[in-house]
């Protein structure tokens, strides 16, 4: 399998291409107002029937391919990779969740530095000796739960750099860490009922009564959560039988290298404890600040990078692991470090979209042409097929626009009344949108909180293709089902 950094380089080069055969267009935006929890709320979405091409001197559709390097700030082919890594802001893909990614990762080299972090998990295993099973349905279950709750993606990063060695010491691999944390939280995001980022926008957007077919939606939930389970425990017991059967053996070997040797051989004293309790806090207050008053990355960076500096004080103050302020502060550019491939990836694939169409609905670009393209294609089958091929095109579209609510601002209000032409009722099309968004964030390589968590847990993309591809059929086969069984249900 290429690595990940040469796949992403031919991805590009294809959409480079595309904009040598796709004319460009653009849509006009218009204001979508709802109401949440009582409170109305505002958003800017595209116009369905605004659609046109830039057209030339003749007045024929315009193609605007891209060139191979482009100055003054523009996007050219050899561009693509940095304008990709400086694209959007702080409080998104790709500056910010590059700068996120780094801070957390040298946060959390401070924290593996003092030694709690081994020595607890040792511990642990020793307390729980015959029940090992019961930590993979735990942890998937609340990452799930919080993806459905509260839109939880990003967060995952942070508790897969604890819970990955846990695994390992298990028996189990990085992957099994992945699945218990970021794709738990993706197929909560996917089936919430109440997620307030995703199929609560596209509701209000749509003109469906937000937060309407919850009972549905939990059942959903609670049947992909239980599948999800289930496919980690298979291939979790299959691992721990037969460690060489596991897709990421070699890249696992960094964490078994660097485990303590046993229980007897470990520390736990007030310094450790307290490390634990500084980590359990930052995690509880992040979780508050998500919740109460929606922080976001700028905001949880900066509780994790706090937590580092706290948890340095205390193995300086306890000598854990002999730790000096030097020493604290080497742990934290290592941490860092080990953040940079992942970082590099994320950036790269961000520039993907610049190459297609990173402007915006009201800019004339290639990426406005397909989702217009894809409406008109959808508005000419059959009722049940439209249905089908909504949540087809919401799944591959997923690629381009990785963000659930940006996902829904650009395809909602092509996809509500088109819904309504085909005779798909506007709550079908919002389980499209909502199934097809979410599940493919486990698998494409333009999310960044994807690439973030393999690149803490030292999973090459091209291992996890392997593994994933066999889960996310199923998850499409059953995302099929459950789209036509709501259409001809008439859910709405």
């Amino acid at each position: 399998m290429p690595d990940t950094l040469v796949i992403i380089f031919f991805v590009a080069l294809a959409a480079a291409l595309l904009t040598y055969v796709v004319p460009i267009g653009s849509f006009t935006t218009q204001e979508a107002h709802y109401v949440v929890d009582g409170v109305e709320k505002t958003r800017s979405v595209v116009d369905p029937n605004s659609f046109v091409y830039a057209t030339d001197e003749q007045g024929e559709p315009k193609l605007n391919p891209i060139s191979f390097f482009k100055g003054d700030g523009g996007v050219g082919f050899f561009n693509f990779a940095f304008e990709g890594m400086v694209s959007g802001s702080k409080w998104g893909s790709a500056i910010g969740v590059i700068m996120f990614m780094l801070v957390i990762g040298g946060s959390f080299g401070v924290v593996m530095a003092t030694g709690t972090i081994d020595n607890g998990i040792l511990r642990l295993i020793d307390k729980t000796k015959g029940n090992e099973q019961i930590f993979i349905p735990v942890i998937f279950s609340l990452f799930s739960l919080g993806g459905a709750v509260f839109g939880m993606g990003e967060e995952a990063i942070a508790f897969a750099i604890i819970i990955c060695p846990l695994m390992i010491r298990l028996g189990y691999d990085g992957i099994c860490t992945v699945m218990v944390t970021y794709v738990a939280t993706q197929i909560g995001f996917a089936s919430s009922w109440m997620n307030p980022f995703s199929v609560a926008i596209a509701q209000g957007i749509s003109g469906v009564p937000v937060l309407s077919g919850a009972g549905v939606r939990f059942g959903l939930w609670v049947g992909f959560t239980l599948i999800g389970i289930a496919f980690t425990m298979r291939y979790a017991a299959k691992v721990q039988k037969q460690p060489s059967a596991s897709f990421s053996f070699h890249s696992d070997q960094y964490f078994r290298d660097n485990q303590q040797g046993t229980v007897k051989d470990s520390r736990f004293n007030v310094g450790d404890i307290l490390v634990l309790l500084t980590i359990i806090a930052t995690i509880a207050w992040v979780i508050w600040g998500v919740i109460a008053h929606a922080w976001f990355i700028p905001e949880i960076a900066s509780q994790f990078f706090t937590m580092g500096i706290v948890v340095g004080i205390i193995g300086i103050i306890f000598k854990l692991n002999a730790l000096t302020m030097n020493k604290v502060a080497q742990s934290f550019k290592q941490g860092a470090e080990t953040m940079l491939e992942p970082a590099l990836l994320v950036g790269c694939a961000s520039g993907i979209l610049l190459l297609i169409g990173g402007g915006g609905p009201t800019e004339p670009t290639v990426l406005n042409s397909i989702l217009h393209s894809a409406g008109n294609v959808i508005g000419q089958l059959p009722n049940a097929l439209s249905a089908w091929f909504m949540l087809l095109f919401q799944s591959v579209f997923n690629f381009f626009v990785t963000s659930g609510s940006g996902q829904a601002a650009l395809t909602m209000p092509l996809m509500a009344p088109l819904a309504d032409i085909v005779g798909v009722t506007r709550q079908v099309a919002v389980l499209a949108f909502q199934l097809g968004d979410g599940f493919t964030n486990v698998l494409v390589p333009t999310s960044a909180s994807l690439m973030a968590t393999l690149g803490v847990c030292r999973v090459d993309w091209g291992d996890w293709l392997k593994f994933i591809w066999r889960f996310m059929v199923s998850l499409f086969v059953l995302s099929s089902i459950a789209v036509i069984a709501a259409h001809y249900l008439g859910f709405s």
